[in-house]
């Protein structure tokens, strides 16, 4: 039986999942709570399905931000000009973070999510890891090659039980380091250079096969947190979410498009061509997951120069998060104050916007922004509690926050190549087939589309230069729940 094309279209698919999360998660939490109902398998499963998910996202970060890192600063050795480039690229970062996170101060302060909040219906507790800037600045000191981190606590059996997690910011600074020097080595240090570049379109292929896998992941974690904090919960919140999204429209819909008018380029073709990527990130919570596609997207769709994308895209993916650094933190921080009965001085608000420009890189990762939230708590001295209020919806608001982060990442390169006259403007302003501009050999593929593709299928294969296309048939671009 053959399917329909509709059903072959990622965002249909993400879409039906996000149905099928909730109505599972329903059903779960009607059994009771795991803790107390041994027989929820459901339950169970679903927690199962979406923490593995996330596993699997953490387990590709290390190599692909090593690699990632080394070939982009490598690959600044092919551009004219790339101090200034690089310069350029964190002004406009900050630039964005700024305006991002004064849209979040407004709305929470006008909105006012903590005020209609169920105080009831709620429950405070303290988050399992924080943020703060002694830990910010002694985490830029590597302890070792790849930033590992070693802890033992004892188990539920009585034994011990060892865990081993990663420090992204000291994995940026030992690959930034490392990069670095084999340009400094010279030509020595290309046979190197090849390699990583090579071993980053490896990884980035594993890196598709798990975002491709999305839907999946996205049935067990929206399914998990109805069961775990079920409806009324979550609705309880409805006016902080609202608050959320409304602040990412603002910036998805309003200052990036201006931005890119302000820039000379045009509005319809910014939408066109990043909603690939923008899709993707909603779907897989992670900026460094949903790297490759940011990059084809910068390079295929915007004309972005290869050799600068290669740099761009891969420090944005892990530093340049609007979402995740800049609105959310400032509304969460709002929405705290206010339900726990804290007014905020003119002081504390300045810090929020100092912390959102500053910060960023405090949440570099995969998934989530606990580390930021912290961060901007503990620097005003608000309660850490408050952190657990925002729980139950920590994976809906997710989607939003890496889908405008990914959006902000492709789009400051295109800028800043724009701004240097290094901007391939025709190919910004082509026409896309299956969601991208054709490149001049893949010509002839593109007329002739697989037959079981969707109709924006993104493709991920080939060089690490070129970053590598979406594969994957039936992966479309279809409008999905954002």
């Amino acid at each position: 039986m053959r399917l329909p094309a509709w059903s072959k279209s990622f965002g249909v698919q993400v879409t039906i999942a996000l149905i099928a999360g909730v109505i599972l998660g329903l059903i779960a939490r009607s059994w009771g709570p795991i803790s107390q109902a041994q027989d929820n398998w459901l339950g169970t499963t679903l927690d199962t399905i979406g923490s593995s998910y996330v596993t699997l996202l953490k387990a590709a970060v290390v190599p692909l931000v090593i690699t990632a890192i080394i070939a982009s600063i490598g690959n600044l050795r092919k551009v004219t000009n790339a101090a200034r480039l690089a310069v350029s690229t964190l002004l406009w970062f900050a630039l964005t973070a700024l305006i991002a996170v004064l849209i979040g101060l407004v709305l929470g302060v006008v909105i006012q999510p903590g005020n209609h909040a169920d105080a009831a219906s709620l429950s405070t507790s303290a988050p399992d890891s924080q943020g703060s800037w002694i830990g910010f600045l002694t985490g830029l000191v590597p302890v070792n090659f790849l930033g590992l981190e070693v802890s033992t606590a004892a188990d539920e059996a009585g034994g011990l039980s060892s865990e081993v997690d990663f420090n992204i910011l000291q994995l940026i600074i030992v690959s930034g380091a490392i990069g670095i020097a084999a340009v400094k080595v010279g030509k020595a240090a290309e046979p190197f250079l090849e390699f990583t570049e090579a071993a980053l379109t490896v990884v980035q292929k594993v890196v598709w096969w798990i975002v491709r896998i999305a839907p999946i992941g996205t049935l067990g974690l929206i399914g998990n947190a109805v069961n775990s904090y079920g409806w009324s919960t979550m609705g309880s919140l409805l006016w902080f979410v609202v608050a959320v999204y409304l602040g990412l429209a603002i910036v998805f819909f309003g200052v990036y498009p201006a931005l890119a008018r302000v820039n000379g380029l045009s509005i319809r073709q910014y939408f066109s061509g990043v909603w690939p990527a923008a899709q993707m990130g909603f779907v897989s919570r992670s900026s460094i997951g949903t790297m490759p596609v940011t990059q084809k997207v910068a390079t295929d769709n915007f004309g972005v120069p290869q050799s600068y994308a290669a740099f761009a895209v891969p420090f944005g993916a892990t530093t340049k998060m609007d979402g995740c650094a800049a609105i959310y933190p400032a509304i969460a921080a709002v929405f705290v104050a206010q339900f726990f009965g804290v007014d905020l001085s003119l002081i504390q608000y300045l810090l929020i916007v100092f912390v959102a420009v500053i910060g960023s890189a405090a949440t570099a990762g995969t998934t989530g922004a606990t580390v930021m939230l912290t961060l901007t708590l503990s620097t005003l001295g608000l309660p850490l509690e408050g952190v657990g209020l925002l729980l139950a919806i920590e994976p809906i608001v997710d989607m939003g926050r890496t889908a405008l982060n990914v959006s902000g990442q492709a789009l400051i390169p295109a800028i800043v190549a724009k701004r240097h006259d290094i901007l391939d403007v025709e190919r910004y302003d082509g026409q896309r087939v299956n969601g991208y501009v054709p490149v001049a050999e893949d010509a002839d593929a593109d007329e002739a589309p697989a037959e079981d593709a969707g109709a924006d299928a993104p493709r991920a294969e080939g060089t690490a230069a070129d970053a590598p296309r979406a594969e994957g048939a039936g992966v479309g671009a279809g409008r999905d729940s954002h």
